[in-house]
């Protein structure tokens, strides 16, 4: 399983499912991160945290505790 959090800077990656539940996977899909959505990885902060994702258009930003939540292809 790859997760978010895994993907190198600069890749594209196809949502596959959300784990996590309740509040958290909720916000995780208002954000527009939901299956099937491709996201591309911008840039990680120099500290590791956040990543700076580039999703539906729009930019984010997504801690990697998020990050992890997310399993991609």
């Amino acid at each position: 399983m790859k997760t978010l959090r895994e993907t190198k800077i600069g890749q594209t990656v196809k949502v596959k499912k959300l784990h996590g539940e309740g509040a958290v996977k909720r916000r995780i899909m208002d954000m527009g991160i939901t299956k099937g959505v491709e996201i591309y990885v911008r840039k990680v902060a120099p500290l590791g945290d956040p990543v700076e994702l580039t999703v539906r258009g729009y930019e984010l930003s997504l801690r990697k505790a998020d990050a992890e939540m997310v399993e991609v292809e």
